[in-house]
């Protein structure tokens, strides 16, 4: 089964599980985001169980890796921190 896809983690703020997800794909993860539309729905967000961020299962762990390092402030950049016009922060290859 090389296509099943588990939870990382599930966001009541759709913007969130994107922000994680960018996280996870600049370090060379299969992210997807899953039930982002909820956004229009956003009441009912607890009911739905918010957007889902998902990677393959295979990938599961390096992800939660990246997540408590997301969670510790790791990847956060400082106020002074200069990226540059245009630079990229992570080096990020595509799968092929």
């Amino acid at each position: 089964m090389d296509n099943d896809f588990c939870i990382v983690r599930r966001c009541l703020i759709p913007a969130d599980a994107f922000i994680l997800c960018g996280c996870l794909r600049a370090a060379g993860l299969a992210a997807t985001v899953m039930d982002d539309q909820m956004q229009a729905a956003f009441f009912q967000a607890a009911l739905i169980g918010g957007a889902r961020v998902m990677v393959p299962a295979d990938e599961l762990a390096q992800a939660l890796e990246i997540l408590a390092a997301f969670e510790r402030g790791e990847l956060a950049l400082g106020d002074d921190d200069d990226v540059g016009e245009g630079a990229r922060v992570y080096e990020f290859t595509p799968r092929k």
